[in-house]
């Protein structure tokens, strides 16, 4: 007899419904935690998962409902996981997608993925999967055999590279598995990617489950408030600055808590540099803006980061980026307060570490520093410093004749199609990038007009990441128009996700910047000493080496033999037009603007570094010079081991003497 308790169903029909019926809740607000399935079958998971799936969309639209768990078709594993992680970081961390690949590369394509998502701390649910449990009929087409272990299969190579990683041999270790998966994924300071690694015969096995696995589930994404200790230690050391500064990271974004920087800005003058997840934290606008700091960073912000001897970073991973190597920040007396859910991150620099959702800190420390601000001629400073830098990136939007007139035919610069991109986009719109010479510019001078109007993948700074993204965010929020900033190299990468786009009635915008090589890679390899070697897509010369004619590669040609509108513009007045007619389109449509540009017109110098080891011995002059300037800036890092606890020394209360 069968126990009305129970339902029957194979492992992966009982993973498609639990995962269907799962919510995340924060503040208050609930949603579906999972928007839908990415996927491409092969064998392992085309009667398994997929076979799940198909049953679980018929059962809904035989009802008239909607899928629980919706299925897209992508075209490329690693793609899909993008696209994912793009959402989730969109909606601020509280929903995502799956993503489910066949037996060996398929599921193996997804290995870049996974470590973007857990380097850049955003959840995906990632199923793999993997050869026979049973080992019946191994080794079947695609596994890995190994003389020494005979338990290892690809997948193992998700474990260093997900939040949590589970493998279920058995139906019994399915619930465990998911409660602990979603475990995670809801977890702020945990999350990353997710991998349950499901053998293609387990899949496929039936089960009788308790019907209570299927039932709803709401996961409450935590929102850690400060132990009032911390914040009163950390209220002290930033009362006994003279010139503290805040580094915002992407935690600011996730916790929402924009206004509540503003806010204590604004009370007590405190300047705010941005890393690349955190840009947007305050509006281009705000006085207290010094915008990006670090190895891409404004010299205004920069110039502030040198001097201060406070720094109270919030919500960043104090990244090499952020920190020009440990570079950045050269006063002797510099301490660091850190505002993170992470203690990774909290305890970086030897900083007072605040354990904490970052709206609920800032909340706590403006109350705790009521009456506390900096003096005028610090904020004189900064209204100067940034003056000056607001100056370099308007002519780096609008360069003058002398530049202008030294292009060839056809070419712009990446400074004019960044500006005229910021200019005729919508305050809503959203900038993309994520590999190359774009992300450093767009760091120092995107004029950042809403909180979600910048996403640049930067932790793992993935090339191919862009348009696979650009569809993850359109699909997030469909008010915003998307732009996908990608030069040549790295759409080459991945393009194919705008067949997916196409399929599913995806409008986003591809502005597609041909120059030839890698822009970025070249302007460090020359830096380097090792001149710009490999970096450039051109024919043999004569002497063998890759630097003869432009190749005859026709990107335009290809984005539009994928399905894009495809708009070729060889002016400013031409490319300003595309943007128009781009955001005027229809919106089931993807739009791809090719342009060429002149790479070797650069954004204006932030006057940082970054450490990348030069050759110690070589017979080219070029490296001998380039050793010679890394060691001088080499000798200017800092390791910021000076604890940042001790009373207050002096007071800066408003009407002090």
């Amino acid at each position: 007899m069968t126990d009305p308790r129970t339902v029957r169903l194979t492992v992966a029909q009982a993973t498609v419904e639990f995962l269907a019926h799962q919510w995340s809740e924060r503040d208050g607000q609930r949603q579906k935690l999972f928007a839908g399935c990415f996927g491409i079958f092969g064998h392992g998971n085309v009667a398994g998962i997929g076979q799940a799936l198909l049953q679980h969309e018929t059962a809904a639209l035989e009802a008239g409902e909607k899928p629980g768990l919706p299925y897209v078709l992508a075209r490329n594993e690693q793609a899909m996981v993008h696209t994912s992680v793009a959402y989730a970081r969109q909606l601020d961390r509280v929903q995502t997608w799956v993503c489910t690949a066949s037996v060996g590369p398929g599921s193996s394509n997804m290995l870049t993925g996974a470590a973007l998502a857990t380097i850049n701390r955003i959840p995906v649910l990632l199923l793999p999967s993997d050869t026979f449990a049973t080992r019946r009929s191994a080794p079947v087409l695609q596994e890995l055999e190994l003389p020494h272990a005979g338990d290892v299969s690809v997948n193992d190579a998700f474990r260093p590279l997900s939040a949590f990683f589970d493998r279920v041999d058995r139906p019994e270790q399915l619930p465990a598995a998911l409660l602990s998966a979603m475990r995670v994924l809801t977890d702020p300071a945990a999350t990353g990617a997710v991998t349950l690694s499901l053998p293609q015969d387990v899949q496929a096995e039936a089960h009788d489950w308790p019907v209570e696995l299927f039932a709803d589930r709401t996961w409450h994404i935590a929102v850690p408030p400060p132990e009032r200790a911390r914040i009163a230690e950390a209220a002290a050391v930033i009362r006994s600055a003279r010139r503290p500064m805040i580094v915002a990271g992407g935690g600011v974004h996730y916790s929402q808590a924009e206004d509540a920087l503003a806010d204590l800005c604004r009370a007590t003058g405190i300047p705010v540099g941005e890393t690349q997840a955190g840009k947007g934290s305050l509006l281009h606008g705000d006085p207290r803006l010094a915008g990006a700091v670090g190895s891409t960073g404004t010299t205004a912000a920069n110039a502030l980061a040198r001097d201060a001897d406070v720094v109270i970073g919030i919500g960043t991973r104090w990244s090499d980026f952020t920190t020009a190597s440990r570079t950045a920040f050269q006063s002797g007396d510099v301490r660091f307060v850190n505002i993170n859910v992470a203690p990774i991150d909290a305890a970086k620099h030897a900083g007072v570490m605040v354990l904490a959702d970052a709206r609920e800190a800032l909340v706590a420390l403006g109350e705790e520093l009521a009456g506390w601000s900096v003096d005028d001629s610090y904020l004189d400073e900064q209204a100067r410093l940034w003056a000056a830098w607001d100056a370099e990136v308007e002519a780096s939007y609008h360069p003058s004749p002398e530049v202008t007139g030294a292009l060839a035919d056809g070419l712009l610069t990446q400074g004019q199609v960044l500006g005229l991109v910021n200019e005729l986009s919508d305050p809503r719109d959203v900038v993309l990038c994520a590999a190359g010479s774009m992300p450093g510019d767009l760091h120092k001078q995107w004029r950042v007009r809403d909180r979600r109007g910048y996403h640049v993948e930067y932790g793992y700074s993935c090339m191919g990441y862009e348009v696979p993204a650009s569809l993850g965010i359109r699909l997030a929020d469909e008010t915003r128009d998307v732009f996908a900033m990608v030069g040549d190299g790295g759409y080459l990468m991945m393009p194919t996700e705008l067949v997916t786009a196409v399929q599913e009635g995806i409008k986003v915008i591809v502005v597609l910047v041909q120059n030839h090589g890698f822009h970025s890679i070249g302007s460090l390899s020359e830096e380097l000493g090792s001149q710009r070697f490999g970096t450039q897509y051109r024919y043999r010369d004569d002497a063998g080496r890759l630097d003869g004619a432009v190749l005859p590669v026709d990107l335009a040609a290809n984005a539009r033999s994928l399905g894009a509108q495809v708009i070729e513009v060889h002016t400013a007045e031409a490319f300003a037009d595309a943007v128009r007619t781009a955001k005027a389109g229809p919106s089931d449509v993807p739009v791809v603007i090719h342009v060429d540009t002149d790479p070797l017109v650069y954004a204006p110098d932030s006057l940082s570094w970054w450490d990348v080891p030069v050759s110690q011995t070589s017979h080219l002059d070029s490296t001998r010079e380039a050793y010679d300037r890394y060691l001088a800036h080499a000798a200017t890092q800092r390791q910021h081991l000076r604890p940042a606890t001790g009373p207050t020394t002096r007071s800066h209360d408003r009407g002090a003497s």
